[in-house]
């Protein structure tokens, strides 16, 4: 029933729009006789910064101001609008956060059918807040006035790494060497690409960053504050991963490829584009060299009449591979209608295993345990999308339709023997998972007269999910009923918004908004008549409210209420019996976590300097951690996820570029906030708090003969958790990178060049018991990288992002899924 209502406001949505579709217009303004057709061209500038401008939008009109063609500027603000029939035209440029300009009597004649408009100039208004830079010259950190974006193709030191390297440059952002992203403090983020998500998210978030190859990534958007047209997910923000996509007339192609002593990618893109029709593909893989580890454990269970000890000491060896390919298409019905689809395919490989010796001093046991474990999983996603505009370019109306899904399989053999009998093993463990998922949305944008626009939308997401797990005893060939079974979880959300940018004079503005979301779900286990069933009802305020002073001064105060589901790596029951003294497993009746948001935010731009800073205070609810116990008797630590309070958290970030005799780059952040939390589990009392931080520093120089020399510091605080803390992570890289011409660049990249290894120690406060677990790992690599270009170059039509951001569920880490 609830699917029928959707689908009918959808159709509701779809008539509505189509109810309001322009009388076609014709061409320019002529008299029968000789004709000939000609072309206007021009580039288009920033007033402030003297940066181009990208992705604006110029429409042709006629003397009747029907439209008669339109183009989008390219990445050097350059446009071209070809065959325009001579006759009077008006040009109109525009592009949200700056004033829409008209240039009028542009007149194409016979005798002159060609017009170079020469260098159109647009002022930022300061007022939309979806796209307003406030400042412009800095070449590889933007900070506009609802995101920072972090343009990663002019970052010379990224290249040759993954997605999780490349992050860590990212204002605002750290991760640790598991790959776990965080904003400002809170791993509560939900990451996109493209615009759009991904099911290669939905679990192990860690594996699916590393699967994408830095050198595919064009810039890194981070939002803190998302409007009601965002889903309520992701409590922290929302990370967009914009990959390297144009849209090109002719036919253009790529090749970038690396080779390393930790890492190795390939990466081929090909886009042909003839008139209104295009297409684009990429395909690619990577692999990492093994990676050589050890780690020791060491538990003190303090519950009985005397200390008693666990300890743990082994080596690993591990190595990751991964391929990955897209392919899209586009095409332009007229000049109101398009439609675009793509579809796009990741894996994630690993092989690890190893060698443990185990010793029990209070059960008198002395155990050798080897492992060997194989993992991949792989996800695809198909997208389409229809888009409508008008002859107002802020007006427009659109439909998309996607089908994801994701497969997992995991296969953990272990072999154990000791001084006891009772302690031998050998089994396999292994875990099937099957992720499917359908998401239906639409959107409208109106704009009013004096300056309101509305933004409104439905969207539907339907999750099926499914985890297969088996304890096979290999001794006897039997699966052990009690620790195999079939989970089946199905998770629906229903939602809507409405939301409203208006401005008021010219420097204040304010987005204000509510979305609600319905969420229906059902759980049951196969091999018995456990089932569970929950459904919950939220409502999701957010405001932003803007001031613009002289000076490119910006002063932002918002607030927004956001809603945080736990995805299949939390809540799947599936237990890791890789090591035999601690498993894990996942908890399906946890709830989601809600947070409520404040932050006021100041920005500036001065003499090719830019500074911004905020404060904010962040209330979340319902929280969800890990948390361990220790089983006395059997000496077995178990970990779950619980809801285990509330955190509040106040914190302040700066950010700041500077350049330098036009050569030299200076940029650097930093990121202060607190950890606060209290809970009683199991009539326990837990309370924990602790101040964190971390920071960030990189510098570009540019030589002369088109050489660049980049570096780069990364350093983070131990993350806190209500039981404890883990690893501190710092980082340092060099980059050289050498343009031969536009089409060909050799780049150097070191890592930590004077550390072989690093070590991760983290720390565990239970009821009677204290556990200390500490990991080395090799760090140190050095990669040449290659980029070659062929074909020609020749920027065409639009951003056909997705409208689709399934951004509702709370991801994970080292998980299958």
């Amino acid at each position: 029933m609830k699917r029928l209502v959707f689908i009918n406001l959808c159709l509701f949505f779809c008539m509505t729009a189509f109810a309001q579709r322009p009388q076609w217009g014709g061409g320019g303004n002529y008299k029968k006789g000789p004709s000939m057709k000609g072309n206007i061209s021009g580039e288009l500038i920033d007033t402030t910064s003297g940066a181009p401008i990208e992705f604006a939008t110029i429409v042709l009109l006629d003397a009747m101001d029907r439209e008669v063609d339109g183009v989008i500027s390219d990445e050097d603000g350059q446009f071209k609008m070809e065959n325009v029939k001579t006759g009077k035209y008006s040009i109109v440029f525009s592009f949200l956060g700056y004033e829409t300009k008209t240039l009028k009597n542009i007149e194409l004649t016979l005798k002159k059918p060609d017009t170079d408009l020469e260098t159109i100039y647009l002022s930022a208004e300061g007022i939309n807040l979806e796209e307003v830079e406030v400042t412009g010259q800095s070449a590889i950190i933007e900070n506009k006035i609802d995101k920072i974006v972090y343009n990663a193709e002019k970052d010379i030191s990224s290249q040759g790494g993954d997605a999780t390297d490349l992050l860590r440059r990212v204002p605002l952002l750290t991760v640790d060497f598991e790959g776990n992203v965080s904003l400002r403090g809170s791993s509560n983020v939900q990451i996109l690409i493209n615009g759009k998500p991904s099911t290669i998210f939905a679990g192990n978030i860690s594996e699916a960053l590393q699967a994408i190859p830095a050198d595919q990534i064009k810039k890194v958007e981070v939002v803190t504050t998302p409007t009601a047209k965002y889903d309520g997910e992701g409590s922290a923000g929302i990370i967009n991963i914009i990959t390297k996509k144009k849209s090109i007339e002719g036919f253009t192609g790529g090749l970038n490829t690396s080779l390393g002593t930790r890492q190795n990618n390939a990466n081929l893109n090909m886009s042909v584009a003839k008139g209104r029709f295009g297409m684009n593909f990429n395909a690619g893989s990577w692999f990492s060299w093994p990676r050589n580890g050890t780690f020791t454990f060491l538990r003190v269970d303090s519950t009985g009449d005397q200390l008693e000890r666990l300890e743990q000491r082994g080596t690993t060896s591990s190595q990751t591979y991964g391929p990955n390919a897209s392919i899209g298409a586009f095409y332009d019905i007229n000049a109101y209608n398009s439609i675009s689809t793509s579809f796009s395919f990741r894996g994630f490989g690993n092989r690890r295993d190893g060698d443990t010796d185990v010793e029990n001093t209070a059960l008198d046991q002395t155990i050798l345990r080897s492992n060997d474990s194989r993992s991949f999983r792989s996800s695809f996603d198909w997208t389409t999308d229809y888009r409508k505009t008008y002859k107002n370019p802020e007006q427009e109306w659109t439909f998309a339709l996607q089908l994801s899904g994701a497969i997992s399989t995991r296969d953990d053999e272990v072999d154990q023997s000791g001084n006891q009998d009772f302690l031998f093993r050998d089994i396999t463990n292994t875990n099937e998972g099957l992720n499917l998922e359908t998401t239906v949305q639409t959107d409208y944008v109106h704009p009013f007269e004096n300056g309101i626009k509305l933004e409104t939308g439905v969207k539907g997401i339907f999750r099926n999910i499914d985890s297969d797990y088996d304890y096979l005893d290999n001794t006897t060939g039997q699966i052990d009923p009690l620790r195999s079974n079939i989970f089946n979880y199905v998770q629906n959300v229903y939602a809507g918004y409405v939301s409203f940018n208006v401005k008021m004079g010219k420097n204040w503005g304010a987005v204000a908004g509510v979305r609600y979301e319905r969420t229906d779900i059902l759980g049951d286990f196969e091999n018995d008549s456990e089932s569970f069933a929950n459904d919950y009802d939220n409502f999701l305020p957010s405001v932003i409210l803007s001031r613009k002073f002289k000076g490119f001064q910006t002063l932002k105060l918002s607030y927004n209420k956001r809603i945080q589901r736990p995805s299949l790596f939390f809540i799947n029951p599936f237990i890791n019996f890789s090591d035999t003294q601690n498993i894990t497993y996942g908890s399906p009746d946890l709830e989601p976590e809600l947070t409520d948001q404040f932050e006021l935010s100041y920005n500036t731009f001065i003499k090719g300097v830019v500074l911004n800073g905020s404060v904010f205070y962040r209330r979340t609810t319902d929280i969800i951690e890990n948390y361990t116990t220790l089983n006395s008797e059997t000496q077995v630590s178990e970990t779950s996820y619980l809801n285990i309070g509330e955190n509040n958290s106040v914190g302040f970030n700066f950010f700041g570029s500077a350049t330098l005799w036009k050569k030299w780059v200076i940029r650097g952040g930093f990121n202060l906030f607190t950890y606060n939390t209290q809970s009683t589990v199991e009539g326990i009392d837990l309370q924990n708090s602790a101040v964190l931080w971390n920071t960030n520093f990189s510098t570009t120089l540019t030589l002369p003969d088109n050489w660049k020399v980049e570096g780069f510091g990364f350093f983070r605080s131990p993350r806190q958790s209500i039981q404890g803390s883990r690893a501190a992570f710092s980082l340092y890289s060099f980059g050289v990178l050498k343009e031969f011409n536009k089409a060909f660049s050799l780049g150097l990249r070191i890592v930590e060049p004077f550390n072989l290894n690093k070590s991760f120690p983290s720390e565990t406060t239970g009821d009677g018991f204290y556990q200390r677990n500490n990991f080395s790992i090799p760090f140190q690599s050095f990669g040449f990288s290659l980029r070659y270009k062929f074909g020609k170059l020749d920027f065409k039509q639009q951003n056909r992002r997705s409208k689709i951001r399934n951004s509702d569920s709370k991801n994970g880490g080292d998980s299958n899924f």
